[in-house]
């Protein structure tokens, strides 16, 4: 019998408040990168234009390779990254999620997201997502696998960037693939622009492509193909723009999907609903939703969750953050105007919080139990990287968008940034941050109830 939360839960009399929590240590036990310009061949029957990628970052068209250098743009002080688009191949970049279930070999699942960061702009960005095996002895990160997705069965829904070749491989234009699990043997894949969930096999073929359902009614993202200009927040559209499936976890004993939407959902008016999160259930067996949904409170300072993975059937990690980037000892002066060397807006929200999900309060929230924060992490044995973190007893994750946590063991959880390649920044000014994989000894945050 398939147990449900509904069975699992607790009476919500018994349920803590949906913010409470205690803060527990975490201390660096490993620390391994892959290198930010990490590129990749397309498959030989890709269409010739994925093997110049990036080539409408710019807001024009550029041709010439490595010739336009990304910059972390004038919010966080225009820094160049020293890294030049278009590339010649795609970018391995941006780790946005890893599945629960590791492959054979004990490698990760992990995810590459859309590309360059919008619809607009990634329509020569290939999506895919690998085998992964990150190596703390050497400080290394092995990519075993890539899987690229296509579409030859036209089991998508709208028209995709490369709809008139052989291959229909997909595209940043078409999706924003930001979570992954594994399941019988398939894959699926959490969107944002839908947001859909994709249902794939392991060679990246798509099967089925699901719309969002919540409370009876259709949710759109205002990059969904139906939603047309003028399109009016909360009425035409409820999901903010990046704002879909960044977590999406499967619940052991259940093999429910439980996807989350990365921002608050926006209501008539174009107001969002408040500083929470859906959490919406999905039966991969059945191919539908099951009309559960819970609410993840954000903490003060949060403005969205990066994954969302289950350590058991009811307790599940989310990493949660604000949108700064950078240490705050290398934040600039107040008034600054000068910010080639210093961050005008670092980090000041990086959160791994464990909720149980089988205790909600009477307005659907379900419980915060604990968190760490990755601003916060003691390092006694020096497993930092030179260049990386590495100085002193303290480590900093200080990345504008960290995307990736999963549990390793009883007392490890691992965890990764998405590095927006060329785009961000995060260790040092003026350089582009790598792909970074961190193991953490949190027993203590593991054990809470």
């Amino acid at each position: 019998m398939r147990l449900s939360l509904s069975v699992l839960a607790l009476a919500s009399a018994l349920a803590a408040p949906a913010t409470a929590q205690e803060v527990f240590p975490a201390k660096l036990a490993g620390h391994a990168y892959l290198p930010a310009l990490s590129l990749v061949e397309p498959p030989a029957d890709a269409p010739r234009d994925a093997w110049i990628s990036g080539k409408f970052t710019n807001g024009a068209r550029v041709e010439q390779a490595m010739s336009v250098e990304g910059n972390t743009g004038k919010g966080y002080g225009n820094h160049g990254t020293g890294i030049s688009l278009p590339f010649i191949g795609q970018p391995v970049q941006g780790m946005s999620g890893f599945a629960m279930t590791r492959a054979e070999d004990g490698s990760f699942y992990t995810l590459t997201d859309n590309g360059f960061g919008s619809k607009r702009n990634s329509p020569d960005a290939m999506l895919f997502f690998h085998r992964m095996a990150p190596d703390y002895e050497t400080g290394t990160v092995e990519r075993r696998e890539t899987v690229f997705l296509s579409d030859p069965d036209h089991k998508v829904p709208f028209r995709i960037a490369y709809e008139g070749t052989e291959s229909r491989y997909l595209t940043g234009a078409d999706f924003d693939t930001e979570s992954i699990q594994v399941l019988d043997g398939e894959v699926w894949i959490g969107d944002e622009f839908g947001p859909y969930i994709i249902r794939a096999g392991l060679d990246g073929v798509v099967k089925e492509v699901f719309a969002t359902e919540l409370d009876g009614k259709e949710l759109h993202g205002p990059d969904t193909y139906s939603v047309f200009v003028p399109a009016e927040a909360g009425t035409d559209f409820q999901v903010q723009r990046s704002g879909g499936y960044e977590g999406m976890a499967l619940q052991p004993g259940t093999n429910l999907l439980w996807a989350m939407l990365e921002k608050p959902i926006l209501i008539e008016g174009g107001e969002t609903e408040g500083p929470f999160l859906r959490v919406i259930a999905f039966d991969p067996k059945a191919g539908e939703w099951t009309g559960e949904s819970v609410k993840f409170q954000l903490a003060e300072g949060a403005t969205a969750i990066g994954d969302f993975n289950f350590i058991d059937e009811t307790r599940a990690l989310v990493i949660e953050r604000d949108n700064g980037e950078g240490d705050m000892a290398m934040a600039c002066a107040e008034g600054a105007t000068e910010t080639a060397e210093c961050y005008p807006n670092p980090a000041k929200v990086k959160n791994i919080v464990l909720v149980d999900m089988s205790q909600t309060d009477d307005e659907g929230f379900i419980r915060r139990i604990g968190s760490i924060d990755l601003l916060n992490i003691a390092d006694p044995d020096a497993k930092a990287l030179d260049g990386m973190g590495a100085g002193g007893d303290h480590f900093s994750f200080p990345f504008f968008t960290i995307e990736d946590v999963i549990a390793v063991d009883e007392t490890h959880i691992l965890v990764a940034n998405d590095n927006n390649l060329p785009f961000s920044g995060g260790r040092v000014p003026g350089e582009a941050a790598h792909n970074e994989f961190i193991l953490l000894e949190v027993p203590e945050l593991l054990a809470a109830k």
